[in-house]
C-alpha cells in the first residue's frame, strides 16, 4: 500500500489529535506527517518540536511548496471553506472537521469544487465510528426497532470549552454548531433520513456573565423526512465541577422497541487524585492512550478511527482505486445535510417559528 503524504491546517485543541494520529500511522508506514500549519507562531513551534514536521504559517504556501496527497482541516468552523477550496484547486484530498461549513451554499461550493478536481472530501463526523453507535445502526437496519417514531439527544460541554478553549470565536459558533452538529449527522445516519423541519429555542445568559457572550444552550425539535421527530438539547455551560468535559447520549424509540446509549458513562474511566479538585471521568471509547513495545504513545478510540479511515481512503486512491471504490464514508452531501439542520436551528432561533429545510 502507498504511504500518504499529509499536512494539517490548525494545530490547536483538536488539531493535536490529528497530529497524534498521523504520527503513529507513520510508525507502520501508513502515513507520513509532512507539514503543519497554524497562524499562532508560538503554538506552531511547540507542535513542530514535539511532532517533527515542516511548519507553515500560511496554508497556501504549504499547499504550494509541499507535494501532499491529503490535508486535514482543523480550524474554526467559519474558516473551513477557504482552505478546502484551496486544497481542491491544488488537487489535494481533504479531511474537514465538522461542520463542513456554516452555510448550505458553502457546503455545496466545497463539494462541487472537490468533485471537479476529482479529490476526496471526507467530513470528520467521528460519532459514526463509535462502536456503540455502529451497533445501534445495525439493529435499526435489521428492523429490530420497527419504524422510528421519536427520540432524544443531549450533548453538553463544561463551560471551560467556550470560556477557556475558544473565547475568541464563540460568537461565531454555538452549541448547535460545535456539539449539536455531531448528533444531527449521527441521527440522520442512524435512521437513514434527512431533516425536514426545525423549531428551536435558546438562552444567552451564562456566557454573557463570564464575558464571552453567545448562545448558552439550544433546544431543537427536528422532524425527519421518514416521519421521526427527535429533540436535541445542546449546551456548553455545565459547571467546572462536572466530572467530564462532555456529557452526551442518544435515545431512539420505534414501533417495535427502543435503543439507548449513554455516551458519557459507558466505557468511562473515573479518576480521583490529589492534584484534582474532583472526580474526573474519561470516555475510553473516544480516546485512550497506551505505549507500544518501543515506549511510543499510541492513541486509540473512535476519535482516531475516523482520521485513520481518511488516510486509508487516500492510500487506496494512491494505489489506483477510484472515489467510487471507497465505499461508505461521511462525504460532502453528509456535511451539507447536517449543516442544513444546524442552519435551520439558527434561523428558527431568530424568527421564533418553524423552519422548513
Amino acid at each position: 500500500m502507498a504511504t500518504a503524504r499529509l499536512g494539517i491546517v490548525g494545530l490547536g485543541t483538536f488539531g493535536i489529535n490529528h497530529l497524534r494520529c498521523l504520527r503513529q500511522l507513520g510508525y507502520t508506514g501508513t502515513a507520513e506527517l509532512v507539514a503543519g500549519c497554524d497562524i499562532n507562531e508560538k503554538l506552531l513551534n511547540q507542535r513542530r518540536e514535539e511532532f517533527e514536521f515542516t511548519p507553515y504559517a500560511d496554508f497556501r504556501e504549504m499547499l504550494d511548496k509541499e507535494e501532499l496527497d491529503g490535508v486535514t482541516v482543523v480550524t474554526p468552523d467559519h474558516l473551513h471553506k477557504e482552505i478546502v477550496l484551496a486544497a481542491a484547486a491544488a488537487g489535494v484530498n481533504v479531511l474537514c472537521e465538522k461542520p463542513l461549513d456554516v452555510t448550505a451554499k458553502g457546503c455545496v461550493e466545497m463539494t462541487e469544487a472537490c468533485q471537479r478536481a476529482g479529490v476526496l472530501l471526507h467530513v470528520d463526523f467521528h460519532k459514526r465510528y463509535d462502536e456503540y453507535h455502529q451497533r445501534m445502526r445495525q439493529k435499526i437496519a435489521a428492523g429490530d426497532l420497527g419504524k422510528i417514531e421519536y427520540g432524544y439527544v443531549h450533548m453538553e460541554d463544561r463551560i471551560e470549552v467556550p470560556r477557556d478553549w475558544f473565547p475568541g470565536w464563540v460568537k461565531n459558533s454555538s452549541p448547535a454548531w460545535f456539539v449539536g452538529i455531531h448528533f444531527y449527522d449521527l441521527t440522520r445516519w442512524l435512521i437513514g433520513a434527512d431533516g425536514q423541519a426545525v423549531w428551536a429555542t435558546g438562552r444567552q445568559d451564562k456566557l454573557a456573565e463570564v464575558g464571552v457572550g453567545g448562545w448558552d444552550s439550544i433546544s431543537a425539535k427536528v422532524v425527519f423526512d421518514n416521519g421521526a421527530t427527535v429533540a436535541f438539547d445542546t449546551a456548553w455551560i455545565l459547571p467546572d465541577g462536572f466530572p467530564a468535559v462532555v456529557n452526551q447520549g442518544i435515545r431512539l424509540v420505534g414501533t417495535e422497541g427502543l435503543l439507548e446509549c449513554d455516551s458519557q458513562d459507558r466505557g468511562t474511566l473515573t479518576v480521583c487524585t490529589g492534584d484534582q479538585p474532583m472526580n474526573q471521568t474519561h470516555n475510553m471509547s473516544y480516546l485512550r492512550m497506551r505505549r507500544d513495545a518501543r515506549g511510543r504513545e499510541v492513541w486509540e478510540g473512535y476519535g482516531m478511527t475516523s482520521i485513520t479511515h481518511f488516510v486509508t481512503n487516500v492510500n487506496m486512491l494512491l494505489d489506483g482505486a477510484t472515489l467510487q471504490d471507497l465505499g461508505e464514508y461521511p462525504d460532502g452531501n453528509d456535511g451539507l445535510e447536517a449543516t442544513k439542520i444546524a442552519a435551520a436551528v439558527h434561523e428558527s432561533l431568530e424568527t421564533g417559528g418553524v423552519v422548513q429545510i
